[in-house]
């Protein structure tokens, strides 16, 4: 048996006033925040469709479908936690998290510890497990036009022993 598994995963969301911004599950303080059914929290959604995808199990779509009222404003690291638990059940555990997330702003650098240690608490994970880079779209696309923030992750899994 292959005793590791990689996932990749992206989102992105579209930046709109009256919102929070919430990036792994910090809130940011920005006069635009992220358009979702749930908190909208594209970080925290990749690392999710990366997780399920090592597995193919899908995406979080399939287990918090945005037609189901349930998961309206939903706190994105209650669901990680539920995903974490899918992946643990069958027997994997994370051996590290690479992702970037790409925004024009705000600076997210002051930020990225922060994030980190949110994500390793709800993974039981040490934060160094856990990369979270920040870059810009150097003013392309939608995401340039600060129409939108999207991120990326990877996810190494392992069998668990």
């Amino acid at each position: 048996m292959i005793k590791i598994r990689i996932g990749n995963g992206y989102d992105i969301h579209q930046l709109v006033s009256d919102r929070p911004l919430i990036l792994g599950g910090v809130k940011i303080a920005h006069e635009l925040g992220l358009l979702g059914h749930s908190d909208a929290d594209v970080l925290t959604h990749a690392i999710m469709d990366a997780m399920l995808g090592a597995l193919s199990l899908g995406d979080i779509g399939h287990y918090f479908p945005p037609s189901d009222p349930q998961w309206a404003g939903a706190d994105s690291l209650v669901l990680l936690n539920q995903v974490n638990e899918l992946i643990c059940d069958r027997g994997w555990q994370i051996g590290n998290i690479d992702s970037v997330v790409v925004a024009e702003r705000p600076k997210l650098k002051p930020h990225i510890q922060n994030m980190r240690d949110k994500l390793a608490a709800v993974l039981a994970l040490q934060p160094d497990q856990i990369g979270i880079k920040a870059t810009t779209n150097e003013k392309l696309g939608p995401v340039g036009r600060e129409e939108g923030i999207c991120a990326y992750a990877v996810v190494l899994l392992v069998a668990a022993d």
